[in-house]
Order: C-alpha cells, then structure tokens, then sequence
C-alpha cells in the first residue's frame, strides 16, 4: 500500500473516531497564497537575478571550455605529445572547475538554495503566523495544505478552504 493511501485511510479513521468526528478542519492553497503574496514577486525577481548572473558564469565556463577543446582540436597536429598533454589537462582542470562550480552555486546545498532559503523565510513565518491565527479563529482541529507533496487530499469542498482567510489576515486584498 502506497504511503498516500496508508494517509488517506489513517484519516478516515481518525475523522471517523467518535469524539473527534466534531472537530474542525480545513485546507489551504499555499501555493496560491504564496503567489498572491506581493514580498514573493519581489523575492522571486531577486533570485532570478542571482541566478542569471550565476548562470552567465557558469555559460563563460562552458564556453571557455568550448574555445579550449576548439583550439587543441585545430592546432593538435602542430603540438608534441607533451603540449598536447598540457592542454588536455588544462581544459580537464577548466572542466572540473565548472563542475564544482555548478555544484557550490546550484547543487543540493548550494548557495542558490541557501539565498533562497534567506529570502524566502520571513515571508514563510509571516504565513504561518497568519495560518495559526486563522486556525484558531476559526477552532479548526487540523488544516491541510493541498499544495504539499506528497498531498494525500484527494477531494476538496472549496468551503472548507481557508486560502482567502490567510490573504486576509495577511492583509492582500483580493483584485477582481
């Protein structure tokens, strides 16, 4: 039985459990709430930033590279087989400072994902801190966010979603 199963039907017991079957919940859209939110386009235009300066030097590392292997390619019947050697190692050595760099600024860890992390978490906790305002508001028992992964919700009534409440507590205003 697959894990989103296993969620599902752990809460259908659990909303099914006598006292419990009264309590409150609901759902959010973070996701929605997230794109609503104006500190995110700002924060996402910050990092698309960064990021296509890092990626600008990533592309010159790539094209040095290029130029590299182009060089050796057009001058090798020149070359003694030491030079040629040289060469070859240089543009091994060039390629592997690409890697490693490809891997400190975007890699699992790396420094993209860090600034995001930086950027991204005073918006997160002014999010949560309106989630648990509303949540207590509105007595709910639990609440779910239909945007995680792996989302176990696979039916949602739009009355039981609190994304409005959240943008209200936060003070956006919806534009229609």
């Amino acid at each position: 039985m697959n894990k989103s199963l296993k969620i599902v039907l752990l809460l259908l017991i659990v909303l099914q459990a006598g006292p419990l079957a009264a309590q409150k919940i609901g759902y959010i859209d973070s996701e929605y709430i997230l794109n609503k939110h104006p500190d995110y386009k700002v924060i996402q235009q910050e990092l698309d930033n960064i990021s296509s300066e890092w990626k600008k030097e990533a592309q010159n590392l790539d094209k040095e590279i290029k130029d590299l292997s182009v060089q050796l390619k057009a001058e090798e019947v020149l070359l003694t087989e030491e030079m040629y050697q040289q060469r070859l190692e240089a543009i091994k050595l060039k390629q592997k400072e690409s890697q490693e760099f490809n891997s400190r600024i975007f890699g699992i860890d790396g420094q993209y994902f860090q600034k995001q992390a930086e950027l991204m978490q005073p918006l997160q906790s002014k999010i949560y801190d309106a989630i648990e305002r509303v949540t207590r508001k509105n007595n709910l028992a639990m609440l779910f966010d239909k945007a995680a992964e792996p989302s176990a919700i696979i039916y949602t009534d739009p009355r039981h979603d609190y994304s409005e409440f959240i943008l209200e507590e936060l003070g956006i205003e919806e534009n229609k």
